[in-house]
């Protein structure tokens, strides 16, 4: 006998309970999902969701779905079993998973979920009811409906991981990254076959980029299309004889590229806004095989600068945000830091804090700066002493703190 024709069914009086608490529960406060993904994301054995944005936005996204699905079931159905949901953004997580070689512990954060929606849900249950024995049957079935649909949501999206895991190990794909995940970890593989698996070239200057998309409906053709622009603004793929740029599929919807040679951030930044969904985060250039494992990790870095500072750019190389990303590894610490060396200069307007970072940028000098931003002298001039009345100490005494401010200022808000 199924586990579906074992479920008791609720009392009419429970079951109307039930369905006017489920239809609080479809429109949760927003306080409600930033506990839930904080719960999640915090679990133990979950690091890689707490450090990769792709990880986390595919958890914010099946915490939102498994929430919303077991609501509206109970709005439909009050009190019956609620299957388990298998949607398009639990085989999202799965996928993610598998294609970083991750397993199935990962799964654990649901329980952790399901912590905060039994609290929550319990807190909607007092407010239905005083009568004793309804609230004890109340909450007794829906306990019971919540834990059965996260056991059966955990062991679907498990059973995912295995098709998915199963179809990742046979192929080109699966030797290229493992091939390459042995050369990340420092592990003895000879060069000359780690270049004959990945079919590219492991002497000579590396770049890598992390190429990737937050969004639940992500066009993977536009990753791919990504991938191969950080190439051609590199002349990696500029015509035959040219090296081949590596393209790894790291996650549903991330792709690790290497190129030889050193992409064109300008132009790469002009040409990617045609993408508008991906974002391109480029690392340091270096030689050989320990330049190619460098250059990856420091992409990485800036993967994680942009997500912890929730930055509005699209494309950021590692030449560019080294210093913030060292500044912003601890996110408080580095707020405290902003708002106590710029004062009110942090929400001032935008002209008055770029007026700042270009004087700064010309080493003081005012007629280099106002030619650069392409203004007057005396403009700049006034916007100077209008920052000094801003900043807690004159930008005289304090050039090097405000510069650094302003830099993690811009990269924050993209300013």
């Amino acid at each position: 006998m199924g586990a579906a024709a074992l479920w008791e069914p609720p009392s009419p009086k429970v079951r109307e309970l039930i369905r006017r608490g489920a239809e609080l529960a479809v429109r949760p406060p927003a306080e409600w999902l930033e506990e839930l993904d904080q719960a999640t994301l915090s679990a133990p054995h979950n690091r890689e969701f707490t450090e990769d944005p792709v990880l986390r936005a595919a958890a914010r996204r099946s915490n939102r779905s498994n929430l919303l699905f077991w609501a509206a079931a109970n709005v439909q159905a009050p009190g019956e079993r609620v299957t388990a949901n298998v949607g398009a953004a639990q085989v999202g997580i799965a996928r993610e998973l598998v294609r970083r070689g991750l397993n199935e512990t990962g799964l654990d954060a649901y329980r952790a979920g399901q912590a905060v929606a039994l609290r929550r849900w319990t807190e909607i249950c007092f407010a239905l009811t005083t009568d004793h024995d309804e609230l004890r049957e109340l909450l007794d079935v829906s306990s019971r409906s919540i834990a059965a649909f996260v056991d059966d949501t955990i062991a679907g999206i498990a059973a995912q991981i295995a098709r998915e895991r199963k179809e990742l190990t046979s192929g080109s794909h699966a030797e290229r990254l493992e091939t390459v995940s042995l050369l990340l970890d420092g592990a003895p593989i000879p060069v000359a076959r780690a270049e004959q698996r990945l079919g590219y070239r492991l002497a000579g200057q590396h770049t890598a980029a992390v190429v990737w998309s937050e969004a639940p409906d992500a066009d993977l053709g536009d990753l791919d299309r990504a991938a191969e622009l950080v190439a051609v603004v590199s002349g990696g793929s500029a015509g035959p004889g040219e090296p081949r740029p590596l393209t790894v599929l790291a996650g549903a919807a991330t792709r690790w590229v290497w190129v030889h040679g050193r992409p064109d951030r300008e132009q790469l930044r002009a040409r990617a806004a045609d993408l508008p969904g991906v974002r391109i985060a480029v690392g340091s250039s270096g030689e050989g095989v320990d330049g190619f494992r460098r250059s990856h990790l420091d992409a990485l870095t800036v993967q994680r600068m942009l997500d912890r500072l929730s930055s509005p750019h699209q494309v950021a190389s590692h030449d560019e945000v080294e210093l913030v990303a060292l500044l912003t590894a601890d996110p408080k610490s580095a707020g405290q830091f902003v708002r106590r060396v710029l004062g009110d200069l942090e929400t001032a307007e935008p002209e008055i804090t770029e007026a700042v970072r270009a004087f700064v940028a010309a080493q003081c000098n005012a007629s280099h700066a106002a030619a650069r931003l392409y203004v007057h002298r005396n403009t700049l001039l006034r916007r100077l002493a209008r920052a000094d009345q801003l900043l807690p100490r004159p930008l005289a005494h304090n050039v090097v703190d405000v510069a650094a401010a302003l830099e993690v200022l811009r990269w924050r808000r993209g300013a």
